[in-house]
């Protein structure tokens, strides 16, 4: 039987100090109550970031404190359209050596790297969440989603205030 984890991950970034507020959340039951499940969203603070790669940060971020076992799947729901479409640029970016059309290095394909590694290593699903739904025509997942949202959306804002 395999176990599945389930993996919520969402970030938000100030653009101008460039600083952005990763949140996570690893369960093994989506449908424990919200209080529950909300006590479990871990933050993480990144400095010189950008949207594209706090999204990249905060999921590796969020990989290294899965436990796997066994053959778990690690079910990733994300709203990041970066995250998103790495499987279908992976060719793209290995064949062309992480070089841009330019021949410059494509910028964050260290974490690039690092993604793929993990994602060879790991039997990872990732799973596009809608986000920013009214209530009542959110899925559980999109529920759940929410509090990661929420957190990362609140601690940043946090940050604007220091």
């Amino acid at each position: 039987m395999t176990d599945i984890i389930y993996l919520f991950t969402d970030g938000s970034v100030n653009p101008q100090l460039k600083v952005g507020y990763g949140a996570v959340l690893l369960t093994k039951d989506i449908n424990q109550p919200k209080e529950v499940l909300k006590q479990q969203v871990k933050l993480k603070r990144f400095i010189d970031t950008s949207s594209t790669k706090l999204e990249l940060e905060n999921l590796l971020w969020a990989l290294s404190l899965v436990k796997k076992e066994g053959n778990s799947t690690i079910v990733v729901y994300t709203d990041s359209q970066n995250i998103l479409g790495l499987q279908e640029r992976r060719l793209r970016l290995e064949n062309n050596n992480y070089l841009t059309r330019g021949n410059k290095e494509v910028k964050n394909q260290d974490l690039y790297k690092e993604f793929y590694r993990k994602f060879d290593a790991y039997n990872i699903q990732i799973i596009k969440v809608r986000g920013h739904q009214p209530g009542r025509q959110k899925t559980q997942e999109e529920s759940v989603f929410t509090l990661v949202d929420r957190a990362s959306r609140k601690a940043i804002r946090e940050e604007y205030k220091k």
